[in-house]
């Protein structure tokens, strides 16, 4: 009888704790939003019943040191939008700020900043803190010459091994990646020589120290239709890779290490990038067979560069990638590990061509011009494995961008589509939620539009999707079921007003 007590309670104990961390993140996603809003006018964002927004930040927001140009979150001194895009929650302790002994907490969120001209910079929204002069600290003014000498910051992400924070340059051959100390003062270092310049979008490290970075760089433009040049020209060829760092000591990135690139095969032969015809890579049988759901591929990672071998110069990912034979996609936009997989399945999104002439050609369609999601499943030595389609997109499912776990089964897509596709569909862009076990979609956010957007010409975008608990320890980063444990999620509504929302599921809203 003891005995039958015993493997009852473990029964009961295997059942229960599965569900627990099912049901954590910012708890699961019962309901939809029916419609996204339409491009019209001013509408109001709406979130599925059971969750609600609340402002964390604003573009017009102080800073607690503010420099001569950079004077506000959103905002340059001479009134340049400064777009705030990735965010990242961190709980640390004590990491100090501007005003020595000033007690700034332990919950930070931390966003780079989209601009360009040299004049991108970080900030930190320090959570606990409610005076508004200490709200917002600046981590990278500009120096002497007046620049802070970064572009397009995007992504960003902890690396709990080298305890620094690192965020990306979506800047083409001029991006790659900046690495950014927690400590005060700020150390900051650029990684060009280890990781690369390309146009770096999402960056995730894993459990072992690897990072998985994800290039958005556009591709040659070809006509809709290739027989007839009086089409539109707003396909584009397949131009970006999927990357992993290997580095050769997990505590020191500067010491240098591997980059590597996927590589998928289909019918025994990569899939490669052909810089002499662009419109056979767009509209390749390989590209079709690819994006054809429930097929499924092998994948591995070739090197491109190692530091042993090639130094530390600075060098052209993008480049290197297509020599070696990796396989190009339509901009991924980000990545997310599969919680609980063991780092193992990680799913990746390209945005594709973000435009209805090409959408809506039934040849383009089938090879992902709406935007699709991918998800790869690695081996146990993670060098190999097999890559199948998620999401293959539509028009009402398009332009996928940033990718986040809501909990352990439920994946949230942001859209960027762009203020040219939302003219052509006549609609703004949503955040999705898709079932992995089911596959099935709920739209959780219909994004609205503000005033300031539509006076400035321009559309609102959904970004900076992140869910996390802020754990800074290894074992317990996004991809670890332990990171959904008590999780709080945010998201940014960027330009215009550049409004930081935190996710609230209603019954523990605060209203102070």
């Amino acid at each position: 009888m003891r005995t039958v007590r015993s493997l009852t309670a473990g029964l009961v104990l295997a059942i229960a704790v599965p569900f627990a961390f099912a049901q954590a993140g910012i708890g699961p996603i019962r309901n939809s939003v029916p419609s996204a809003n339409q491009h019209v006018g001013t509408p109001a964002t709406r979130i599925a019943a059971g969750f609600s927004l609340k402002t964390l930040a604003v573009g017009t927001d102080p800073l607690e040191n503010p420099s001569a140009k950079i004077v506000q979150f959103g905002l340059l001194s001479d009134g340049t939008r400064t777009e705030p895009d990735e965010n990242l929650y961190l709980v640390l302790s004590h990491p100090g700020g501007p005003t020595a002994g000033y007690n700034y907490g332990h919950h930070f969120l931390f966003q780079g900043h989209e601009n360009g001209g040299g004049l991108a910079y970080v900030t930190r929204i320090n959570l606990d803190v409610a005076d508004p002069a200490h709200r917002i600290t600046l981590l990278t003014p500009e120096g002497s010459d007046g620049l802070t000498h970064f572009s397009s910051i995007d992504g960003s992400t902890y690396d709990p091994f080298t305890h620094t924070l690192l965020f990306t340059q979506e800047a083409g051959s001029a991006g790659g990646v900046i690495q950014i100390s927690t400590t005060w003062p700020p150390v900051v270092t650029t990684m060009d020589g280890i990781l690369g310049k390309g146009g770096y979008e999402g960056i995730h490290p894993d459990d072992r120290g690897n990072l998985l970075i994800i290039e958005d760089a556009g591709g040659t433009s070809v006509n809709v239709n290739p027989a007839d040049p009086a089409s539109p020209k707003t396909a584009k060829q397949p131009n970006s890779f999927v990357y992993r760092f290997v580095p050769s000591n997990k505590t020191d990135l500067s010491q240098g290490g591997k980059l590597q690139a996927l590589q998928v095969s289909i019918d025994g032969q990569p899939v490669i990038f052909n810089a002499g015809d662009p419109v056979w890579d767009t509209f390749s049988l390989k590209q079709l067979q690819l994006h054809t759901p429930g097929t499924s591929y092998p994948v591995k990672w070739v090197t491109i560069h190692d530091t042993a071998v090639d130094g530390t110069d600075s060098f052209n990912a993008n480049a290197l990638a297509k020599t070696a034979g990796a396989t190009p996609f339509k901009r991924p936009e980000n990545a997310a590990f599969l919680p609980g997989s063991g780092y193992r399945t990680f799913f990746f999104d390209p945005t594709a061509d973000t435009d209805a002439d090409a959408g809506n050609t039934p040849e383009l369609a089938a090879r992902g011009s709406w935007g699709s999601i991918f998800r790869v499943d690695l081996n146990e030595n993670r060098n190999r494995g097999k890559i199948s389609i998620f999401v293959l997109g539509d028009a009402d499912h398009a332009s996928f961008d940033n990718l986040t776990f809501a909990n352990a089964n439920t994946i949230l897509a942001t859209e960027d589509r762009g203020d040219a596709l939302h003219a052509q569909l006549n609609k703004l862009d949503s955040v999705w939620a898709f079932s992995v076990a089911r596959g099935s979609a709920k739209r959780f956010i219909a994004l609205g539009r503000d005033a300031t957007s539509v006076a400035g010409g321009e559309d609102n975008e959904p970004t900076g999707l992140h869910v996390s608990n802020g754990n800074s320890l290894p074992f317990a980063q996004p991809g670890s079921l332990l990171n959904l444990l008590g999780a709080r999620g945010f998201v940014t509504r960027q330009h215009g007003d550049n409004v930081v929302w935190e996710i609230v599921p209603n019954d523990d809203r605060n209203d102070d």
